[in-house]
């Protein structure tokens, strides 16, 4: 755990910022090179980026701060809200507001919502894994106690208290790194525009509500159904369904599309 990279004068770079940047560059590249295959050009994938920042940035941090307010906030509520660079950014917050700027942007420029949703599901993946490398840099999102030969300690003072902890970050990283080479050849084989994008709230939502089980960052409180459920494995619930209707509903909309044109 190492916060901050570097200092130019009294100004902290941090790491957590650094590691999410280059998710978002490595994201927007290999998006923009997908693209031709959808006749989609690249630099209407280029131009999205700065709406996919905002909508990520301000949803993800909407959510944090809705869903922690009482242990973090209530308190100090101006300036710290809007301390991106501590920290504190929830992907399914930001996943939301980078949906709806890019149906914005879709509509405003006139691209076809779905294929652009193929193209950029992939990408998702590949920047998240450098978003929770961030977030080991930062020590949050951190997991629960455990003496696997590869769990990992965090500094004195942080909230782990000294005890091994498993690393969930880097649980998240690698099984997303597998899963982008996945939609990534998914993307080749697509049988209908929105594929892509469907496995790929399915498979997130399978995936992290796996990874949650190991976590240890979340208050005695905050949890669901009896004690067994985090609040991002309830979402995930929402999110597969909403991945099953996307599989349902869209051939069909493709099929009658194509009828409706002969």
């Amino acid at each position: 755990m190492h916060s901050i990279a570097f200092k130019i004068g009294g100004l902290s770079v941090h790491w957590y910022g650094i590691l999410v940047a280059t998710g978002f560059l490595a994201g927007l590249w290999t998006a923009s090179r997908r693209a031709a295959r959808d006749g989609i050009s690249k630099d209407s994938i280029t131009d999205l980026g700065p709406w996919l920042i905002v909508g990520t940035i301000l949803g993800a941090r909407t959510l944090y701060v809705i869903s922690y307010w009482r242990e973090e906030f209530a308190a100090k509520p101006f300036p710290e809200i809007f301390m991106v660079q501590h920290g504190g950014l929830v992907f399914y917050g930001g996943l939301i507001g980078a949906t709806l700027a890019g149906i914005l942007y879709a509509r405003l420029k006139k691209l076809p919502i779905w294929k652009v949703a193929d193209v950029l599901a992939p990408s998702i993946a590949l920047g998240y894994v450098f978003g929770r490398i961030g977030c080991l840099m930062n020590g949050c999102c951190y997991g629960r106690e455990c003496h696997l030969p590869w769990a990992i300690h965090f500094p004195p003072g942080h909230a782990t208290g000294g005890v091994p902890v498993h690393p969930t970050q880097i649980y998240d990283s690698l099984l997303n790194l597998v899963f982008y080479c996945f939609l990534a050849w998914l993307y080749r084989r697509k049988k209908f525009d929105g594929q892509v994008f469907a496995a790929y709230l399915i498979g997130y939502a399978l995936l992290r509500s796996f990874v949650e089980y190991f976590r240890g960052d979340y208050p005695p409180d905050a949890h669901y159904l009896g004690g067994v459920a985090t609040p991002a494995q309830m979402v995930s619930i929402g999110i597969i369904v909403g991945g099953l209707l996307l599989f349902f509903l869209l051939p069909r909309h493709v099929g009658m599309k194509t009828e409706g044109g002969r």
